[in-house]
């Protein structure tokens, strides 16, 4: 789905034009719609002409699908990582779940123009792309039911699921939550999700 150009250059942490104009676009989409937006418009955001951007997408919908592939890839390796560098390390699964917890709260708030995107447009990808996101959030989903499992053996399987699935309802619920400024800091922010999540996903080993 991406190149190696589309990486920033090592060591220097700058992004590439690229990354630059994926930025901007999930920016556009997300406040005013994949159909609001014009090439132009994404264009202009980053300094360059229109036609230009064919340069490096072959148009809106590819931008989109790299999008919504690129960040469902993400979670997915990110997740995994977490997972073996805890388990690695001697943690268990409660330790697996914090981690787990803690890297989507990072996505939920430097995100969140993709969650918009995703809750609206993910109906545009091509059947392939939209398909391929589903699998990759089915094996994201399994990382965070099989550390929930563990940790709440007496759980019944779907109430885990339905846990694992409202935690991410909570979590994603940040472009719900007000412009950045308006939120209590990051860090602030961070701390009462972790709460929230924790909370929700304890209430497995209560009696129903």
């Amino acid at each position: 789905m991406r190149d190696a150009s589309a990486t920033a250059t090592p060591g220097t942490g700058v992004p590439t034009r690229r990354e630059q104009i994926l930025k901007e676009a999930a920016r556009l989409f997300a406040e005013r719609g994949f159909h609001g937006v014009g090439v132009d418009e994404i264009g202009a955001a980053v300094g360059i002409s229109g036609p230009g951007l064919y340069r490096h997408f072959a148009g809106k919908d590819a931008m989109l699908a790299e999008l919504l592939v690129g960040i469902s890839e993400r979670l997915l390796a990110g997740g995994r990582a977490r997972v073996a560098e805890v388990t690695a390390a001697g943690g268990g699964p409660a330790a697996v779940l914090h981690s787990l917890i803690d890297g989507h709260i990072d996505f939920a708030l430097d995100d969140r123009a993709l969650i918009t995107l995703h809750d609206r447009e993910l109906g545009q990808l091509r059947d392939s792309d939209r398909n391929l996101v589903r699998s990759l959030q089915r094996q994201y989903v399994e990382l965070w039911v099989d550390a929930v499992r563990k940790l709440h053996p007496g759980a019944p399987e779907a109430q885990v699921r339905a846990a694992v699935h409202a935690v991410f309802g909570l979590l994603n619920s940040t472009p719900h939550l007000g412009r950045p400024g308006a939120l209590p800091g990051r860090a602030a922010t961070a701390g009462l999700l972790r709460r929230l999540a924790l909370g929700a996903l304890a209430a497995l080993a209560e009696p129903c």
